[in-house]
């Protein structure tokens, strides 16, 4: 199973990306959601700007908040 993970404090942004990963994987079942929102677990990711998002311990995206294709994409 993958593991995506996304990093963020728990703001808005981070939330609403948090939805759309949700969205991108609800008919897919071979991908888990972790949320990190302590600092310094993403401060290990070497992530500067929050939302992020990471598939498999590997940052994809930072700072924005991606649509439901665009994580389809990536996945």
């Amino acid at each position: 199973m993958k593991k995506i993970q996304i990093l963020g404090t728990g703001c808005p942004k981070c939330k609403k990306l948090y939805e759309n990963v949700a969205e991108a994987i609800k008919d897919n079942n071979d991908y888990e959601v972790e949320k990190i929102t302590d600092i310094m677990k993403i401060m290990k990711f070497d992530v500067i700007v929050t939302p992020a998002i990471a598939i498999d311990g590997e940052v994809k995206s930072s700072g924005e908040i991606l649509s439901v294709d665009k994580i389809k994409e990536l996945l």
